[in-house]
């Protein structure tokens, strides 16, 4: 049996996978709330479902289980600061949220005006792997944001750095 990988190995290793940049946001009984996340999956088109992972500590974790719903958004080079918000711990929900425009979906969570894509989803499983937590989501709903009104460069994290994704060419 060989020795496990080094922590700090595997983050270097996981810095060089290039990942979309998503707000995660829910609201209901037990509160609104939004997290930075990179770690976000398609798993089927049928039905329609993603994963997204989130850190057992952090209190998305709870939240997304009380409320049993989640908006991923999926951001643009114009959210980076945005995104840097919803990143910094501590900062209140109130603060994090004001400084931008927020939608209110089907499902009851907040999505973000100008995102790229909107996901409303709904909360299907939540498994518990080492530190994080894997949600398992099927998706309710689908808004295609700030493409429909012309083209728009994505936002990737890659070598803990944010980076545009140009356009594709024609």
């Amino acid at each position: 049996m060989s020795a496990p990988v080094e922590p700090q190995l595997f983050r270097a290793a996981m810095a060089q996978l290039a990942a979309a940049v998503n707000i995660v946001t829910t609201d209901g009984p037990a509160g609104r709330y939004g997290i930075t996340v990179s770690a976000v999956c398609s798993v089927s088109d049928t039905p329609a479902s993603l994963l997204v992972c989130v850190n057992q500590a952090s209190r998305m974790r709870a939240l997304v289980e009380a409320n049993g719903v989640l908006v991923v958004n999926v951001l643009t080079p114009a959210h980076r600061d945005l995104c840097s918000r919803f990143a910094t711990p501590g900062l209140g929900e109130a603060e994090r949220f004001a400084a931008s425009d927020w939608q209110v979906m089907a499902n009851g969570a907040p999505g973000l005006e100008g995102a790229l894509v909107r996901l409303a989803c709904r909360l299907v499983q939540v498994c518990e792997v080492g530190t994080h937590a894997v949600v398992m989501a099927e998706v309710e709903q689908v808004v295609l944001g700030a493409g429909d009104e012309g083209a728009v460069e994505g936002l990737v994290y890659f070598d803990r750095a944010f980076h545009q994704v140009p356009l594709r060419a024609g």
